[in-house]
This record gives C-alpha cells, structure tokens and sequence, in this order.
C-alpha cells in the first residue's frame, strides 16, 4: 500500500512541481497542457498511458483538440502519495515547452 503525503514531505514535494495545482474539493493535484495540436496532444497521452501502466498508477484526464486536462491522486492512500509526485515530473518532462500549462 502507497502512503498519502502529509506534513513537511507533502509541501516540500508539491513544492518541486511547476503549473500544478491543488484540486478544489479533494485530495490531488491537476494541471492542464496545451499543445501545438491534436497530435502532439495524443502523442503526449500515449507516452503517459505506456509508462502509466507501467507504474500500475493511471491518471484522470480529459482531451480536447490541443488541450489535455490532467488530475492526479493516489486512490488506494485516498489522496496525493509520492507517485502522483512521480508522474506529475514525468508528464512535465515529456510535455517539455510543447505542453506549455494554461
């Protein structure tokens, strides 16, 4: 089982990521990526659900076009647990200037 972060480790961890955001009204993070068009967006995803599975942790998301709304939470800690920390860097590092965050 995966431990939600709290305390001094949750703020130091959110801390390092750049564009996200707390989710109103629940535990997790989002952030939303905009990309050039509907194919940079749909490589992006693809790229996020190979190494997603990978992990056994998958992301809640919406596409639109160019845009790709991302929430992350840990469902088994009932909230933020350091994976969703973990993929929040990846899909940034990924996205690169290409996903630049609304």
């Amino acid at each position: 089982m995966v431990d939600k972060l709290s305390g001094a480790a949750r703020e130091k961890a959110l801390g390092e990521l750049k564009g996200w955001t707390k989710t109103r009204g629940r535990d997790a993070i989002e952030k939303t990526f905009l990309f050039k068009d509907f194919n940079e967006a749909f490589g992006f995803m693809t790229r996020v659900a190979l190494a997603a599975d990978k992990a056994d942790h998958h992301p809640e998301w919406f596409n639109v076009y160019n845009k790709v709304q991302v929430t992350l939470t840990t469902h088994d800690a009932n909230g933020v647990s350091e994976r969703d920390v973990a993929m929040a860097k990846f899909m940034d590092r990924i996205a690169g200037k290409a996903g630049k965050p609304k």
